[in-house]
């Protein structure tokens, strides 16, 4: 019979231990801390779509949110990636097309025709060349694409508009960057700047006289208040990426990128479900707080903004053929 002395114990429950942590799954040794930044707000249904990825990762990963801009304000959540201050974003296409221009061709209004068009680009061939852009030269992972509706223009002014021409001299607030001044331009308007944060305040005041968002943005930061009319100019189908730092992702084990990739897969369809539904909601609810809402020339908005785009600086950089491999989607 063996004598059990202290030195033998020890030695048995270190065995013991070693076992079972070769029993037990990688992911559940070694749970990355990802921080998460976004300017939309807690009552966004994005919020929701992240908190059920937050709890659908909780054995791969522990999740922090942060809402509103809390954390990082819009447009600087990648360079805080790539300073290793932060782990993951809801970034705008186009704060990646300003330090990749190439990406500048997912930007344009008028591009994608809606929510299912978009989730089949970025499930394509064509979407796996322009998630490598963004990987190898700004070293971040795309996950998928966050729908939020479809981005028409509201505004505080009285103004009837029909054609491009009509938005001549209109202040409507974009973000900041090129490519979102552009857009603007691309509507006929003149572009102002202003975070997000602080449109309710520049509608109200009347430092800006319109903004762009989809229905459920303008519900949620209550911009619909400080609004007289909606102008159905269907001019972007709006998106966001969910993003993760490539060095984060690939730190995880292959379990773990699997389950993540397939918690967030199943938290953006949610999400997108949702603003599709919550869509076609709002137009009643928008009229019955007294908002006027309009159909104007969409041909002639788009025929204008293709025109404008095909003939500037940023089309230049455009990846050859990429447009006629969106079309055929």
């Amino acid at each position: 019979m063996m004598k059990t002395t202290r030195r033998t114990a020890l030695g048995l429950m270190t065995a013991g231990a070693l076992a079972l942590s070769t029993a037990l799954p990688a992911f559940a040794q070694d749970k990355p801390k990802l921080r998460f930044s976004a300017v939309f707000s807690e009552q966004d249904i994005r919020a929701e779509m992240m908190q059920k990825l937050q709890s659908a990762v909780a054995d791969t990963a522990e999740l922090e949110l942060f809402y509103g801009g809390n954390l990082f304000k819009q447009g600087t959540e990648i360079i805080a990636i790539q300073r290793g201050n932060l782990e993951m974003g809801n970034v705008a296409p186009q704060d990646i097309a300003n330090q990749i221009p190439a990406f500048s061709i997912l930007t344009p209004a008028y591009l994608f025709r809606d929510a299912e068009h978009l989730k089949n680009f970025f499930a394509s061939d064509a979407g796996a060349e322009m998630k490598k852009l963004a990987e190898d030269q700004l070293g971040i992972h795309i996950l998928g694409a966050t729908y939020f509706g479809t981005r028409q223009v509201g505004l505080r002014i009285d103004k009837e508009i029909k054609t491009p021409a009509d938005m001549a001299g209109v202040k409507l607030r974009m973000p900041g960057g090129d490519s979102w001044q552009f857009l603007g331009e691309a509507l006929g308007a003149n572009p102002t700047p202003m975070a997000y944060a602080e449109v309710y305040t520049g509608l109200q005041t009347g430092a800006i006289d319109g903004q762009d968002n989809p229905y459920p943005n303008v519900e949620n930061m209550k911009f619909y208040e400080v609004m007289n009319q909606i102008v159905r100019t269907s001019h972007l189908v709006g998106y966001d990426l969910l993003v993760i730092s490539k060095k984060a992702y690939e730190a995880m084990s292959d379990e773990q990128r699997a389950a993540f990739d397939k918690a967030a897969d199943e938290a953006i369809a949610w999400s997108t479900e949702q603003h599709i539904a919550r869509e076609n909601e709002l137009g009643a609810f928008f009229e019955e707080k007294g908002l006027k809402i309009s159909t104007p020339d969409v041909d002639a908005f788009r025929a204008h903004a293709q025109e404008l785009y095909l003939g500037s600086d940023l089309s230049k950089d455009w990846p050859e053929g990429m447009i006629e491999r969106i079309n055929a989607l």
